[in-house]
């Protein structure tokens, strides 16, 4: 099956200069896509020029004049630039010339854009951002990470549905533990709307397993991990700087004299093989859900390594028509699921 991906390949922090090597790398890769490179063509030309000719029929041009930039106002991308890198990717998707769009560019802007052309799922209020993180498991997915800072308990329960189909499409596990993160695991924790929400989940008919805490996110006790998008985006930024902070400590560590030095050069081999166990940037590649397409959010300071992982994901979600799954299992939770019981009845 031939997937085609339209790419912004103007946004992020470094633009062309790391996502064309990127896209080239990735059709090395995966003999089964194609990409449009959306951008200012005299600025993508040079870069494609190392695409070799045995790449020439697996990519193509879509010139789009205007850029979104990083720090730009969600309203003046959606209303003044309809012809932004972004926008005419979005476009491509909505009018089947792609079956999937990724964008290193502004989170904001690439929602609204997102959602003001593919429109939401029937059943979905709001889109979420997934992504994954690495546990001591493995990996698990944890979605809102910033997208919708005040849910409802109701937002909370298809954001846990649309992560439950993410992780049965990308691997392959039809039952995928879902955990409501929480401040304690007992049901009496939290707030009102984290309440409600793991009463509807508990009736969704996913196979939910209660509250989870902050620490059960790296055990992999869940799946799936459902939170709103201000708790997700700052658990997300912790973890984050966290891992820089490791990095940092244990480079001034193996530095301090020459015992250390030399020790270092002994635990060279395990160092690296850490270094690659919780790289982020294999993690690369935040999903869009709850879109009438498949949409993937790249870190705006992606490299090449990271942006090729955005691209893998975005084509195994197209290849899996994550957005079709999403939605004929939201019909089925809402169909099957009884009224829950409140302090009134």
């Amino acid at each position: 099956m031939t997937i085609t991906l339209a790419v912004d390949c103007m946004g992020g922090d470094h633009g062309p200069a790391v996502i064309v090597p990127a896209v080239i790398d990735f059709l090395q890769r995966d003999a089964d896509c194609h990409v449009i490179c959306v951008g200012r063509e005299d600025d993508l030309r040079p870069h494609l020029a190392n695409a070799g000719s045995g790449l020439a029929e697996r990519w193509s041009i879509h010139h789009a004049a205007e850029v979104v930039g990083m720090d730009e106002s969600v309203s003046s991308a959606l209303r003044n630039k309809k012809d932004s890198s972004m926008r005419v990717m979005a476009n491509l998707v909505k009018e089947g010339k792609a079956d999937a769009a990724v964008s290193a560019g502004n989170t904001g802007a690439l929602m609204a854009i997102s959602r003001f052309v593919l429109k939401t799922l029937p059943g979905i209020d709001r889109p979420a951002i997934a992504s994954i993180l690495p546990t001591m498991k493995g990996h698990t997915y944890v979605l809102d990470l910033g997208a919708n800072v005040d849910c409802t308990a109701e937002h909370l329960q298809q954001f846990g549905i649309m992560g439950a189909m993410l992780v049965a499409a990308l691997e392959h596990d039809e039952r995928p533990r879902v955990g409501l993160l929480n401040i304690g695991e007992e049901e009496i924790k939290g707030n009102e709307v984290v309440k409600r929400a793991s009463e509807l989940l508990r009736v969704s008919g996913l196979n939910f397993i209660g509250n989870v805490e902050g620490d059960d996110i790296y055990k992999g006790t869940a799946d799936v991990v459902v939170c709103d998008g201000f708790v997700g985006n700052v658990a997300l930024k912790t973890s984050e700087g966290l891992a820089q902070m490791i990095r940092v400590f244990l480079r001034q560590e193996f530095s301090r004299n020459i015992f250390t030095r030399i020790a270092g050069l002994i635990a060279m081999p395990v160092l690296n093989a850490f270094r690659a166990r919780v790289d982020h940037r294999r993690y690369n590649g935040a999903s869009l859900l709850g879109l009438k397409g498949v949409v993937v959010k790249s870190h705006g300071s992606a490299d090449s390594f990271a942006f090729r992982h955005a691209l893998t994901r975005a084509a195994e979600a197209a290849r899996e028509r994550l957005p079709e799954k999403i939605a004929a299992s939201v019909a089925v939770a809402l169909e099957k699921m009884e009224p829950v019981p409140t302090l009134c009845d």
